[in-house]
């Protein structure tokens, strides 16, 4: 996966950054997996690799700020809970309602660190003071070794003793590009008008004010008074290549497009129904009224043509039959007919000349309408022949059908759609598959979902409450009228089995039981009488459908959440090699014969079935820097990878004190005690300070009691060790290989009530029990506890570009959005921030939830009024920011933040709304402070793949068969003016 990224001069995001994933930092989501690692390794050293490594796409911009500041000192509302993926707390700046976690599970110091020695990695971690109170904080090594627990804590202040700077009105600055980046651009998004963003971003300004900290807020003109800054030049650093990538020529056609709006009457919300409306209304008069036409259709409001119309406007009456009805008894059965009145108006011209100036890049702005107009013509074939879902299509016919269990399949579908680029436009094709439901009998459906026999006992209410859940919404046809199969909609279940329904059947009141109708009007006497009828009607008029009587009908994608098995089946089938998908994307497109497609032809689109050639560069790797007591002090990664051998961790955790909890019924006792034995060894040879036996022995408990274990156990262990003033370090917990919600209650129970650092393992690697596993869980368990891995070696020579030369804060921010039909539920936005300079190894981070499905992070920056303070600003922004003065000693002058989980039609929403939350968190601090801020868009699911020009040349891919590691294009396929590139930071494990 090649990840894309959107930034503006002077960013550092293009480096290849193989250390970042690969030195065992991050936290697994799911069990604490620990991540493959790939290399030469042998005997106890572990091989590193960056998990999940992936090619990606930034994009944003670089803008200056103004003003500085000595300190700031501050507070923040109490609904924050500042976290890290330890649960460890700390002092904030702000009221006592916060808790303020690291990454690493040390407090930060409450005032100046004088004891933090930034420069110094031969010591070990402090202790944690813990228990009624705030902890004491301890931030870095001591000279002398694991005599690092005698060092003092920080200085701290109580609460009262904070003061925040005055708060002010603030007016946005001039949001433009550095120096470097002459000259602005702008790409407007078509579902972004003027008024929105007026409404959605409080008026705010954006005038010139390089100066001024005191102003009122003015509003916006538009969303264009944010622009992106203009691409500075090439890059030019690291060993020239070439690569191919999956976009297609496509050549710009020279006839007139013609917008009209439709009206359908009666309105149907279908796009189905619209669309075979309009099918008829061509297949009757497109000779004789569309002067020969062959318009596209977006099956909504919209219709183009390749050429004016014989009219401004028109109506048509269309005659539409139903599907679902055909021969009964060899018989013609009567065929209901509707009525639609269609009115085709002129609307518009879409000019392509402003298309092919902004591809030349002789104009700023992308004209939408027409790149718009040109998707929906190379939508209008597939979309009659494929399962249209998004911008994809799927059919079983296009290979790879394979079921995933509980009586789901997937199938093979491709993405397509039409992008500007350098080279003029491009056709983006990707692989791609989905889940959708098998077109099984309900009662099959029913069986796997439930993986029994139905028939065997009555269903439990759990059982009614899993079946309606998944059937609610899905279209069923009849099979007991022969060939009229009828189509109807599941809305719910009947609460009574079948053989208790009744219903009247005329104005008489005559009650027949479904059982009695169904034998009677079709001589079918129903089975499964126990079992509940699908409801097909509305509250008011139900109609009752025995589940024997209906299956499913074929091409309904499941929209809902899939369980472990579904996912892990789901991505055997996905997971390519690369040769193996550039494969399958040319027969995609040859298989679309994009040159036989009628409406390519008719408005004279072209497209190349040739992979796009694309000059990239493969940047060097960064020189990483472990402990000195190691025989090896420094690595240079080779292809991403490189492993732990005769290296110790550049700074080691302390864990003196431990536990560890089996909830798996297949390990036993004498297995748990031996797996936690070698895992505490291999810490200890890592260059951890880790206590050999835990406070108790290994404790089995079943997990539906997982809250009751985990409180009991925690008690017991501090029964023990608190009397000595000391805490519960860690928590080492054994899980189920298929645990299901037992790692997340497990986490939320640690982080929330107990603040206990937790590192959970898998019964399939308590068994293998491989040195390799062990080493990467000490690399996670070592930065849980406030160690260090590894650093940069150019960060401690101060020599990585725009973040060394000064003090330089990095954020990371992203929004987390539930799964479909879970309407109910929050969207959480997650911000992290670095806290060390100039290593930039250690983060601290914020949780905040906010309104179902919000994409923009409502939280940043707030402003309430306190009954005692009165008004005071906070946020996400101005906590981290806080936190890393305390933690350095010294202010952010420069910001860099790194925006994930942004679409493009979002870039200037989030641009302008995000941004001036930093500013304003900024000035809150104090009035001039104002550091330049380089924004960057990062996108993962941008369906860009790059290949390796010459797949046998083992220089020029990975052991995977992926582009090396390091590889970043910036022509091309990029932005035809903005500043974009695409960026493989790992290597790649699996998949392309």
């Amino acid at each position: 996966m090649v990840r894309k990224k959107r930034t503006g001069p002077g960013s550092p995001g293009e480096s290849s950054g193989e250390a970042s994933g690969a030195s065992g930092q991050g936290s697994s989501q799911r069990a604490e997996r620990a991540p493959q690692q790939h290399g030469g390794g042998r005997g106890l050293a572990p091989q590193q690799h960056g998990r999940g490594g992936g090619q990606h796409q930034g994009r944003g911009g670089h803008y200056q700020g103004h003003g500085s500041a000595s300190h700031y000192p501050g507070s923040g509302p109490p609904e924050y809970q500042q976290r890290d993926y330890q649960g460890r707390g700390h002092p904030g700046g702000g009221p006592p309602e916060y808790q303020h976690r690291d990454y690493q599970g040390r407090g930060h110091p409450g005032g100046g660190p004088p004891e933090y020695q930034p420069r110094d990695y031969q010591g070990r971690g402090g202790p944690r003071p813990r228990g009624g109170g705030v902890p004491q904080p301890y931030y870095g090594g001591h000279r002398g070794g694991s005599a690092g627990r005698n060092v003092p804590p920080g200085p701290s202040r109580t609460v009262p003793e904070l003061h925040q700077a005055p708060y002010v009105q603030y007016q946005a600055p001039v949001v433009s590009p550095s120096a470097s980046g002459a000259g602005s651009s702008s790409q407007p998004v078509s579902e972004v008008s003027s008024g929105q963003v007026q409404q959605q971003f409080q008026k705010l300004a954006i005038v010139d004010q390089s100066s001024t900290s005191q102003s009122s807020q003015l509003a916006p003109a538009s969303s264009k008074s944010v622009r992106f800054p203009l691409r500075p030049g090439k890059g030019t650093h690291g060993d020239r290549c070439v690569v191919k990538a999956n976009h297609f020529f496509a050549e710009l056609p020279d006839k007139d497009l013609h917008q009209y709006d439709v009206s359908i009457t009666p309105e149907i919300t279908s796009r189905g129904v619209n669309r075979a409306v309009m099918a008829e209304l061509v297949r009757l008069y497109r000779h004789s009224q569309l002067d020969g036409r062959l318009p596209a259709y977006d099956g909504r409001k919209s219709l183009y043509t390749a050429g004016p119309l014989p009219f401004p406007s028109k109506t048509f009456e269309i005659t539409l039959h139903d599907e679902e009805e055909s021969l009964v008894g060899g018989q013609v059965a009567p065929r209901r007919e509707r009525q639609f009145r269609v009115v085709i108006k002129f609307a518009a011209r879409a000019d392509l000349h402003h298309l092919a100036m902004f591809l030349a890049g002789r104009q700023p702005d992308a004209p939408q309408e027409a790149l718009q107009v040109l998707d929906i013509v190379l939508r209008e074939l597939p979309t009659a022949r494929y399962s249209p879902v998004g911008r994809s299509f799927y059919s079983p016919n296009l290979g790879r059908r394979q079921k995933l269990g509980d009586g789901l399949e997937s199938w093979r579908g491709f993405y397509q759609s039409i992008r500007p680029t350098q080279m003029g436009l491009s056709l983006n094709i990707d692989m791609s598959s989905t889940a959708f439901i098998e077109p099984l009998p309900v009662i099959d459906f029913v069986a796997q979902l439930l993986s029994r026999d139905i028939s065997v006992r009555p269903l439990s209410d759990s059982d009614r409450v899993k079946i309606k859940k998944a059937l609610r919404g899905v279209k069923v046809e009849v099979t007991h009228r022969g060939n009229m199969r009828r189509k109807y909609r599941i809305s719910g279940l009947t609460s009574q089995a079948t053989r208790e329904l009744s219903f009247p059947v005329d104005d008489r009141g005559t009650v027949k039981t479904v059982v009695q109708y169904f034998l009677e009007t079709y001589g079918f006497n129903i089975q499964h009488t126990t079992l509940p009828c699908l409801q097909v009607g509305n509250q008011q008029r139900p109609n009752y459908l025995p589940m024997e009587v209906c299956k499913i009908v074929e091409g309904q994608r499941y929209s809902k959440r899939l369980n472990e098995k579904q996912i892990t089946a789901l991505l055997k089938v996905t997971c390519q090699r690369p040769q193996e998908r550039e494969k399958d994307i040319l027969q995609t497109v040859h298989h679309n014969a994009y040159y036989e497609d009628p409406y390519a032809q008719e408005f004279g689109i072209k497209i190349d079935e040739r992979l796009a050639s694309v000059e990239a560069r493969v940047l060097p790797p960064p020189r990483l820097k472990y402990h000195d007591s190691g025989r090896e002090k420094d690595v240079l990664p080779r292809i991403g990878q490189w492993n732990m051998m005769n290296k110790k961790m550049v700074n080691g955790g302390r864990v003196s004190h431990w536990a560890c909890i089996n909830f798996s019924r297949n390990v036993q006792d004498s297995a748990a005690r031996g797996f936690c034995h070698e895992l505490a060894i291999m810490c200890q040879i890592s260059g951890m300070d880790f206590a050999p036996e835990p406070v108790l022995p290994p404790l089995t408990a079943r997990p539906e009691h997982v809250e009751r274990a985990l409180k009991a156990r925690y008690q017991d262990a501090m029964n023990i060790i608190r009397p000595q003033g000391r805490e519960l370090d860690l928590l080492i917990v054994i899980l189920p290989d298929n645990n299901g919600s037992l790692y997340g209650d497990l986490k939320r129970i640690c982080e929330t009530d107990l603040g206990l650092v937790s590192q959970c393992c898998l019964t399939k690697h308590v068994f293998k029990m491989s040195k390799q596993y062990l080493a990467n869980v000490a690399l996670k368990i070592n930065v849980k506890v406030g160690g260090r891995n590894t650093v940069l070696v150019d960060a401690l020579t101060r020599r990585i570009p725009l973040v060394s030369d000064r003090p330089t804060i990095i954020f990371g921010a992203d929004v987390t959005h539930p799964h479909p039909g879970e309407d109910s539920s929050p969207s959480i936005a997650a911000v992290v921030a670095s806290q060390d300079w100039p290593e930039v190894t250690k983060y601290a981070g914020l949780v905040s939830a906010q309104a179902h499905r919000q994409e923009l992070i409502q939280d940043l920056f707030k402003v309430w009024q306190d009954p005692q303070r009165g008004t005071v600003t906070g946020g996400m922004i101005k906590e981290l920011l806080i936190s890393f003065k305390r933690a350095t000693g010294q202010k952010p002058q420069r910001i860099i933040f790194y925006r994930d989980g942004v679409s493009e039609g979002q870039f200037y929403q989030v641009l302008l709304y995000e941004l001036d939350a930093i500013r304003k968190a900024c000035a809150s601090l104090e009035p001039n402070y104002q550091p330049p801020v380089t924004f960057v868009v990062v996108q993962k699911r941008h369906h860009t793949r790059l290949f390796a020009n010459n797949h046998n040349d083992q220089r020029t891919v990975d052991r995977s068969g992926n582009i090396l590691p390091g590889t970043v294009v910036d022509s091309k396929i990029c932005h035809p003016t903005e500043f974009d590139f695409y960026l493989c930071s790992h290597a790649g494990i699996q998949g392309n």
